[in-house]
């Protein structure tokens, strides 16, 4: 039996010793609940424990959870792959995007969205061809880019670096992205999730992305 409530607890905490560790106040940095295949009801259950950020992968899966939970006061991020062809229905739904990888996706959200949209840049640091995300040499040029967007709020960067079984083999990709973010001035870093957050937010995170941690492994 998953308590959820319980798990919270545990994450907040170690979150607050990774921040103090850091030399960070703990409220630095926030937490989504990454909520991919996570039933209504848990997600409610994290909600009472303190969560107020929710993170989808997928719209098709989220839609049906945001009407069930609209009697909540939420913050929900967009952090899966991102179809052109679907922006205009994530811009209704959701109130960050944080997987912005490519100048089309860039156009289509800013010329969809009726609101300032915080969005944040996805990253590729691990150069892996499964995974989304721009590359490093090619961010300058992106970053620039958006001066013309003038609907999109870019906040900052987010990653997701390759799975190490140790986390300290991934803290060289968080610390690659915080230089990243801090040669850009860019306040926000999405980085870490449930096996690795602590390295992360020693790194700078300003939010951590944590689903099996929080609501156990996927089914």
């Amino acid at each position: 039996m998953i308590d959820v409530p319980e798990n919270c607890r545990r994450i907040v905490d170690r979150m607050q010793t990774a921040a103090a560790r850091s030399g960070r106040p703990s409220q630095a940095v926030q937490l989504i609940a990454v909520t991919k295949t996570v039933a209504p009801d848990k997600i409610r259950q994290a909600v009472d424990a303190g969560v107020a950020h929710i993170g989808e992968n997928r719209l098709q899966e989220a839609l049906p959870k945001r009407e069930a939970l609209r009697d909540l006061e939420l913050t929900w991020h967009f952090i899966g792959h991102l179809q052109t062809n679907k922006a205009k229905k994530v811009v209704e739904n959701f109130d960050w995007v944080q997987c912005v990888d490519r100048p089309e996706l860039a156009d289509k959200l800013n010329q969809t969205t009726a609101k300032a949209l915080p969005v944040l840049i996805e990253v590729n640091l691990g150069g892996e061809e499964t995974k989304s995300g721009i590359d490093a040499d090619r961010l300058p040029g992106f970053i620039e880019s958006f001066a013309r967007y003038e609907r999109l709020q870019l906040r900052g960067l987010m990653t997701i670096p390759p799975y190490l079984e140790n986390p300290e083999q991934v803290r060289p990709y968080f610390r690659k992205l915080r230089v990243l973010a801090e040669r850009f001035r860019l306040p926000e870093l999405s980085m870490g999730m449930s096996h690795d957050f602590e390295v992360a937010i020693e790194e700078g995170a300003t939010m951590v992305r944590i689903g099996t941690a929080l609501f156990g492994e996927r089914q």
